[in-house]
């Protein structure tokens, strides 16, 4: 095994789709083709948005498109402690604060104001936890394997909740805290979270975290131009025998590989195993979306 540690963390809101399948794939190949870890998290901080059973869907997806993990998933319910513990240190050096603000009081503004930063506006209602992005180093930056570098200050995406009112973790700070607990040094997912790392960036600073290598992939979107998305209603992976050959065979060629036609109906594990060979994230274009295919 190399260094290389890579993982897909999907949340299981929904069965697996198309745009999931490219995420999950691109992240995979990254992985195997530098001889390297592949770990599958399944992110559920957020129990009201993941239906029962739902984690076992993907699971079974990613094993019928030949996509299989190392060691045992990580489930984020049970990191409630890892998750507080960091909270703690944030709150301790003035980066995280209690804000009792509702998103109704600062509907007319882009970014929350930060009315809170100095002490409570409403002493009385629950609490959600902000990070103080003016007091992280800033501006902050990188270079993205795909887009290239990438410099942004984080005040200008406004003090983002790191634990809501109802108890909940949000997604910005247990990702960073999950990141680096497993050691994941690179990170493959969708350029719908390209405006996300600021804030990781800034958290992993303040958590004297490592910052993993990130590859920002274009998303894929329906024929209406909509992304991809189970919001939006898009349709589960099928499954069926046949169909995931399809599928699979159009993924690699909505991520840019080029795999030969003759192998659209080969069986995965030998699509793969040419993916895996050939493996280049250079062929991707740096755009914003990749329309979804009709296999």
């Amino acid at each position: 095994m190399s260094g290389y540690r890579g993982r897909f963390a999907p949340t299981p809101s929904g069965p697996l789709h198309f745009g999931s399948l490219v995420a999950a794939l691109a992240s995979f190949l990254d992985a195997r083709h530098a001889g390297g870890e592949w770990l599958l998290r399944i992110e559920d901080v957020d129990p009201p948005r993941c239906p029962p059973g739902t984690s076992e869907t993907i699971r079974r997806q990613l094993e019928t498109y030949g996509l299989h993990w190392d060691g045992e998933i990580r489930y984020q319910h049970a990191r409630d402690v890892a998750y507080q513990a960091a909270l703690e240190r944030l709150a301790e050096t003035g980066l995280a604060y209690p804000c009792s603000c509702s998103r109704k009081e600062w509907r007319d503004y882009p970014i929350y104001p930060g009315w809170c930063r100095d002490g409570l506006r409403h002493p009385h209602r629950p609490v959600a936890w902000r990070l103080r992005t003016d007091r992280g180093p800033r501006p902050v930056g990188w270079q993205d394997r795909l887009f290239g570098e990438q410099r942004f200050d984080p005040v200008d995406f406004g003090d983002v909740v790191l634990k809501r009112k109802e108890g909940l973790w949000a997604y910005q700070l247990a990702v960073v805290v999950d990141d680096a607990d497993q050691g994941i040094t690179d990170v493959v997912r969708g350029v719908d979270l390209l405006d996300n790392t600021p804030w990781q960036l800034q958290l992993q600073a303040a958590l004297g975290m490592a910052t993993p290598r990130y590859l920002h992939l274009p998303l894929i979107v329906a024929a209406n131009g909509q992304k991809l998305s189970k919001q939006n209603l898009a349709p589960a992976l099928p499954t069926a025998p046949g169909a995931v050959n399809r599928w699979l065979h159009e993924a690699l060629i909505a991520l840019e590989q080029q795999p030969p036609t003759t192998l659209r109906e080969a069986p995965v594990a030998e699509q793969l195993a040419h993916a895996i060979a050939r493996w280049d994230p250079a062929r991707l274009r740096a755009q914003k979306h990749h329309r979804m295919p009709r296999p």
